[in-house]
């Protein structure tokens, strides 16, 4: 199997994942949870965040390892940018949930802790988000947005 490949599926896997973990977040999430379940969530959200490192690591080693298409073809492609930046704004929406679910995972697991709307709202857009990435992927995969 070459390099190419197994990063592809890295890249592919890691993506699952991510989607996976926000989509369960989001389904678990009620206006008031215990302790207990907060720190399953927080567990989820662990997995996102390794998921998310994952593929921040191999995307770049795709791009600048040459791996597959040139370097030049993500470089000189401003639909690849606005893909790195919107990876980049979900990573940052992504913190205020991150520390909330870190702050409230221990106590007492019967004891019940109000969520704020925020996180909810976060949540969505972040997946909202996520769903326009590959629609920017198809493009920029013909060639779309491409100016080298």
């Amino acid at each position: 199997m070459s390099l190419e490949i197994l990063l592809r599926y890295l890249h592919f896997i890691s993506i699952f994942a991510i989607v996976g973990s926000l989509v369960s977040e989001h389904l678990l999430l009620k206006k008031s949870l215990s302790r207990k379940e907060i720190k399953r969530i927080a567990t989820i959200d662990g997995l996102y965040g390794m998921a998310a490192l994952t593929l921040l690591i191999v995307g770049v080693t795709i791009w600048l390892g040459g791996h597959g298409k040139p370097t030049e073809f993500y470089t000189y492609n401003f639909i690849f940018h606005i893909k790195i930046a919107l990876f980049a704004i979900i990573g940052i929406l992504s913190i205020y949930p991150t520390v909330f679910f870190i702050k409230n995972r221990k106590g007492d697991p019967d004891e019940i802790v109000q969520i704020p709307k925020t996180i909810l709202m976060l949540l969505r857009l972040e997946l909202l988000l996520l769903f326009v990435i590959p629609l920017l992927a198809g493009l920029m995969a013909k060639g779309v947005g491409y100016f080298g």
